[in-house]
């Protein structure tokens, strides 16, 4: 893991580790912006009976696990795009600026959703950080198409010869 990686990864994933515990910590707190987004999932697998509350105890459970796989670096790109599979619907229901009518409200909520998209943005770039323990990947295909060069030019001296 190169400096750069072993200093952003965490630094990316803190803001999901420490939102996660907090949320864990106190789920009800949460659980009224939740409610819309447990209501929709109810509609739609009413089987899960799935609570408000639980919602936030799961989404908060991935945010931590995923959040503390990211930091150390198991299954960076996974970790990553997990996180930002749980960014959409976290976003949308924990800041909605649109029904503020307070405007320090509006544009305090504004601004958190705007950080959620940024943060988004961030982790769908981590899903595409390569192994650096892996060839980049236009070197892996320089590579693949030399060697299949190689090939066809031994095939066809061995024909002509």
């Amino acid at each position: 893991m190169t400096l750069l990686r072993a200093v952003a990864r965490p630094m990316l994933a803190s803001m999901f580790i420490s939102g996660g515990v907090m949320a864990l910590r106190k789920p009800d707190a949460l659980a009224a912006k939740a409610q819309p987004i447990a209501d929709v999932l109810r509609k739609a697998a009413p089987q899960a009976n799935l609570s408000a509350r639980n919602l936030i105890r799961l989404n908060s459970a991935v945010h931590v696990a995923a959040g503390a796989a990211l930091a150390t670096g198991h299954l960076p790109r996974t970790s990553a795009l997990v996180l930002a599979a749980t960014m959409p619907a976290t976003t949308v229901a924990g800041h909605p600026f649109w029904n503020e009518t307070d405007p320090v409200a509006r544009r305090n909520q504004f601004t958190h959703f705007v950080k959620n998209v940024s943060l988004t943005g961030g982790l769908l770039l981590s899903t595409l950080d390569p192994d650096p323990h892996k060839p980049w990947l236009g070197a892996r295909a320089r590579n693949t198409a030399l060697a299949a060069k190689d090939s066809v030019v031994d095939q066809i001296d061995e024909l002509r010869g």
